[in-house]
C-alpha cells in the first residue's frame, strides 16, 4: 500500500489531543503528542542528513585533493584525469532521476541507507585497484555517484517535510554549509592521509568508516516514516477533508499514487522558474566542477612556474595546495551560504524577486574574482589565493538559496522528482563535463606548443578563462528567473 495512505492515519500536530477521520469517513481514536518531542526528532533527524551529507562531500573530493598523485600512478595526461570525475558525475547524474521516482512514491530511509552503504562499500573496494587496473578506478568512481545521487536526490526533501517555509530556508542553509565543509574536508583528509602514510591510497579507507556511523545514526534517529505534508495539509487531514483546491480533482493520496512520471515532469518544464533557476545552477555547477578538480593543480603549476616549489619528480607529491585550497573551500563556503541566508530573509521583506536577484549578483561577481584569479597567477600567488575565496564565496551563496526557490515554485508532490530532474539538467551540461573540457583544452594546447613547464601551466590558464564566461551566462539565467519567479510561487501555492 502507498505509504501516503500510512500517512494519512497518522497525523501529527503538536501539543493537541485530537482525533478524526480518514478520507474514507472512518473514525479513529483520539492520541496524545507532546509538544517537544517533534521538535527534538526534528532536529535529530536534520543532525544525521548533515553528517551524511558530510561524508557524501568528502567522498566526492578526495580524488581532486590526491590529483597529481593519482595522475602519476596510472601516467595519464590531463584529458584522462579529467575523466575521472566526468564519470562520477554521469553515473550521479544519470541515476538521480530513478532516485527522484523512488523518493517519491516509497519509503526515502531506506533508499538513503541503501546509498550510504553501496558508495561506502565501492569507495573501501577502490583503494585496492592496481596500477595496470585503471577503468577499474574509473568505473569505481562512478559507482561511487550513484550512491552520492540516492543522497542528494532525496535528503532535501525531508528536510523540505519536516520545516515550513519561515524556518526551512535557515534548516537547509545549514545542511547546505556541509557540501563545502565536506568538499574542504576531502581535500584535506586526501593530502593528510597521503602525507603521512606515503600511499594515497589509504585516502580511500577513510570514509568508509564514517558511512558505517553514519548508517547506523540512520536507523537509529531516523524514523521509518515522515510526514509529507505542510501544517495546511496536516490540520485539513484531521477533519477528514483533505482535498485538492481544483474542485474536479480527487484526493491528493491518491492523486499521488496515479501521478506518473511523465505528467511530473510536463508539469515541472512548464514551470519557467523551476527551468531557469536550473540552467542557472548548472552554470554553478560548471565552474564549482572544474575548480573543483583542477584548482590545487593549477596552483602547484603556477608556482613551480614562478620558481616557489620544484617540479614533483616523486610519486608523493606535496600536498600544500590541496590543504590551503580545502581550507579556503571550508571558509568561503560557511561564510558564503550564510550570507546569502541571511540577505534572502531579510530582502525577501522588500522585493519578492530578491532571492534570484541575490543570485544573479553573486554569479556576476564571482565569475569577475575568477579571470583576476587566474590573470594574476603568474606573477601573485597570493593575490591568486585571495581572489580565488572570493569567488568561491560569491558561489556559495546561492546554495541554499537556489534550492528554496526549488521548493517554494514547485508543489510538495513533486519536488523529489524537481530535485532529481535538477540534478541531471545541471551535472549534464554542467559539471560532468566541466573537468574533461578543460583537460582536453589543456591537451591541447600544449600539444601546439613546445613542451614545457612554462606551457604547462599556461594551457591549464587559457582553458579555466572558459569558467569566468559561464559564470556570467549563470548570471543571466537567475535574472530571467526574477521575470517568472511571483507567478510560478503563487501557482505552486495554488
Amino acid at each position: 500500500e502507498h505509504e501516503d495512505t500510512d500517512l494519512l492515519l497518522q497525523p501529527q500536530l503538536e501539543g493537541q489531543n485530537y482525533g478524526g477521520a480518514a478520507a474514507d469517513g472512518t473514525q479513529y481514536p483520539s492520541v496524545s503528542v507532546s509538544r517537544n518531542s517533534p521538535t527534538k526528532r526534528n532536529c535529530l533527524v536534520v543532525a544525521v542528513l548533515c553528517f551524511g551529507n558530510l561524508i557524501n562531500f568528502i567522498d566526492w573530493f578526495i580524488v581532486p585533493g590526491i590529483l597529481l598523485d593519482i595522475q602519476k600512478y596510472f601516467g595519464l595526461s590531463d584529458g584522462e584525469t579529467g575523466l575521472l570525475q566526468t564519470v562520477f558525475t554521469l553515473f550521479y547524474m544519470l541515476t538521480a532521476p530513478i532516485f527522484g521516482y523512488l523518493g517519491d512514491r516509497y519509503n526515502r530511509k531506506i533508499i538513503l541507507g541503501a546509498g550510504i552503504f553501496f558508495w561506502s562499500g565501492v569507495t573501501l573496494g577502490s583503494s585496492f585497484i592496481t596500477e595496470s587496473h585503471y577503468r577499474i578506478f574509473v568505473l569505481s568512481r562512478g559507482l561511487v555517484g550513484i550512491g552520492s545521487a540516492s543522497y542528494s536526490t532525496i535528503a532535501p526533501t525531508i528536510i523540505a517535510d519536516l520545516f515550513e517555509e519561515g524556518k526551512r530556508t535557515t534548516v537547509l542553509s545549514i545542511f547546505y554549509i556541509f557540501i563545502p565543509v565536506g568538499s574542504g574536508c576531502g581535500y584535506i583528509l586526501a593530502a593528510v592521509v597521503a602525507e603521512s602514510t606515503g600511499d594515497w591510497h589509504w585516502a580511500f579507507r577513510v570514509t568508509p568508516c564514517m558511512g558505517g556511523l553514519a548508517l547506523l545514526l540512520l536507523i537509529l534517529l531516523v524514523p521509518h516514516r515522515i510526514q509529507r505534508r505542510t501544517a495546511a495539509h496536516r490540520a485539513r487531514t484531521i477533519s477528514g477533508t483533505i482535498q485538492r483546491e481544483m474542485p474536479d480533482e480527487k484526493p491528493d493520496v491518491h492523486r499521488t499514487a496515479k501521478t506518473t512520471w511523465c505528467q511530473d515532469v510536463r508539469s515541472l518544464v512548464q514551470n519557467c522558474s523551476f527551468v531557469c533557476s536550473s540552467l542557472g545552477l548548472t552554470a554553478m555547477a560548471f565552474v564549482t566542477g572544474a575548480l573543483g578538480v583542477w584548482m590545487p593543480l593549477f596552483l602547484y603549476r603556477a608556482q613551480v612556474v614562478q620558481g616557489i616549489v620544484p617540479p614533483c619528480l616523486q610519486e608523493s607529491c606535496n600536498s600544500s595546495n590541496s590543504l590551503m585550497f580545502g581550507g579556503i573551500t571550508i571558509g568561503t563556503g560557511i561564510l558564503g551560504i550564510i550570507a546569502g541566508a541571511e540577505a534572502a530573509r531579510r530582502l525577501r521583506k522588500i522585493n519578492n524577486k530578491a532571492d534570484p536577484l541575490i543570485c544573479a549578483a553573486s554569479m556576476f561577481i564571482s565569475a569577475l574574482c575568477l579571470y583576476i584569479a587566474l590573470m594574476v597567477a603568474q606573477t601573485n600567488i597570493l593575490s591568486t589565493f585571495i581572489f580565488i575565496a572570493f569567488g568561491e564565496l560569491f558561489l556559495s551563496v546561492n546554495w541554499a538559496v537556489v534550492t528554496d526557490i526549488l521548493l517554494y515554485v514547485v508543489t510538495p508532490r513533486r519536488q523529489s522528482t524537481a530535485i532529481a530532474l535538477q540534478i541531471l539538467v545541471s551535472h549534464l551540461l554542467g559539471d560532468a563535463g566541466s573537468p574533461y573540457l578543460i583537460g582536453i583544452i589543456s591537451n591541447a594546447v600544449q600539444a601546439r606548443n613546445t613542451p614545457s613547464l612554462q606551457w604547462s601551466f599556461r594551457s591549464m590558464q587559457y582553458s579555466f578563462v572558459i569558467c569566468a564566461f559561464v559564470g556570467v551566462l549563470g548570471g543571466g539565467f537567475f535574472l530571467l528567473t526574477s521575470f517568472y519567479i511571483e507567478e510560478d510561487r503563487e501557482e505552486a501555492q495554488r
